[in-house]
């Protein structure tokens, strides 16, 4: 019988915890607080959760279920799910983007990191 996502982990916490970590973002640690004082608290976080429910649950969904079924990277994991529906390979572009995004994220994270450092010492 095959294991669900969540079971692969150690338990049900870790995985629920990394995946909020993954759809918050360090962005949100410094942005969030300042933003919702300047934009008149209760309804941009309302905003903000509507949004995150309506875009950011069904892009964790799909980037979970593609890593379920592709068991492999990105690019190959969606290559091989356009196959099996006979789509064009061209869709491996889009887990490289994915890769991409990845990299550019880590790139301004190293940035905050510095300014972090900076501000502590």
């Amino acid at each position: 019988m095959k294991k669900s996502i969540v079971e692969s982990w150690s338990n049900h916490w870790t995985f629920l915890f990394a995946a909020i970590g993954a759809a918050l973002g360090l962005g949100n640690i410094w942005k969030f607080p300042y933003i919702a004082g300047q934009e008149g608290g209760g309804l941009f976080v309302l905003t903000y959760l509507v949004c995150i429910i309506i875009v950011g649950v069904p892009i964790l969904m799909a980037e979970l279920l593609i890593g379920k079924l592709g068991k492999s990277d990105p690019v190959e994991s969606i290559q091989r799910l356009a196959t099996q529906v006979k789509a064009t390979k061209l869709w491996a572009l889009i887990g490289f983007l994915g890769i991409l995004a990845g990299f550019l994220i880590l790139s301004y994270y190293a940035v905050i990191s510095g300014w972090t450092l900076i501000y502590l010492f």
